[in-house]
């Protein structure tokens, strides 16, 4: 029986946000720290892949579960799909400034495959561990949003930043449908483990072939940075799962970030934009 709380939103929000990029915009979109920006490209370049899984996913379970579940997994799928149509932009300016990204998306569609050819529990449960990684990375990017965010390109900042902030809105959706339709809780660590294990793999290897073009590798302070983010990121990631394949453990029961939810009601539906990153937003605590 899948838990419903009191508070929880019956139907997710669409909000049909479109991002205009500078022309002369460049992939390291966080200047002071282009390790960073690297291992979040690399992250968007999954999003093709990964998020239409999920919504697959999704949609196999629709004729096992109740009527407000589903009409909340159709707003899910709403949200995930203007998600990977906008990183699709986006990665279009990646690929063409690093072309040998190309290989590293052939490896995510392979993986991809490999996932759906497995059972259809363990696709939803695969697809429940990666929002629980989405809202992992969510709540360690709201830790250091002033550090990271505050000089970054402010279209590319306000991309994420939106994707980040629905992922902490739609944390419980998969989990629900992955609880009213399986609950195993060790087929859904087993999912959580490959999941971590496979965005931590192409995260690194696609940042690798970005700061190869960059000619940043030879340089100590790049590998520093980025044995400081893979630590600094694992400390939230890997208790986060670990914590969501506990018995009884719900998604609800995480205390949310607030900056991002906050920021996000500042979408303006009469022309599907956000503010971008590093305006004022007057009203924000309102």
């Amino acid at each position: 029986m899948t838990r419903i709380a009191p508070g929880d939103t019956a139907v997710l929000p669409t909000r049909r946000v479109t991002f205009e990029y500078p022309d002369d915009m460049h992939p390291m979109w966080v200047p002071h720290m282009p390790e960073f920006s690297a291992a979040a490209n690399a992250i968007s370049l999954g999003m093709p892949y990964a998020e239409p899984l999920f919504i697959r996913a999704m949609r196999s379970t629709f004729d096992r579960i109740d009527p407000e579940l589903r009409a909340r997994s159709e707003s899910y799928i709403r949200q995930e799909t203007g998600h990977h149509t906008q990183h699709k932009k986006f990665n279009d300016i990646v690929v063409a400034h690093y072309p040998a990204v190309r290989h590293v998306q052939k490896l995510m569609a392979i993986n991809d495959r490999w996932v759906w050819r497995r059972s259809p529990r363990f696709r939803v449960a695969y697809a429940a561990a990666g929002e629980t990684i989405s809202y992992g990375v969510a709540r360690w990017t709201e830790a250091h949003l002033g550090e990271l965010m505050d000089r970054a390109e402010p279209v590319a900042a306000t991309l994420f930043c939106w994707h980040l902030a629905e992922e902490i809105e739609h944390k419980s959706n998969t989990y629900d449908v992955f609880e009213a339709t399986d609950g195993s809780r060790l087929r859904y660590a087993l999912a959580a483990a490959v999941g971590l294990a496979t965005i931590a793999t192409f995260t690194f290897i696609g940042a690798l072939v970005q700061l190869w073009s960059e000619r940043r590798l030879h340089n100590p302070l790049t590998w520093f940075r980025l044995a400081r983010l893979s630590v600094s990121m694992a400390f939230v990631l890997v208790p986060t799962l670990v914590i969501s394949a506990l018995p009884g453990h719900h998604p609800r029961d995480f205390t949310d970030p607030i900056y991002l939810p906050q920021w996000l009601k500042l979408y303006d539906p009469a022309t599907a934009t956000m503010p971008l990153w590093g305006s004022l937003p007057d009203g924000l605590t309102d």
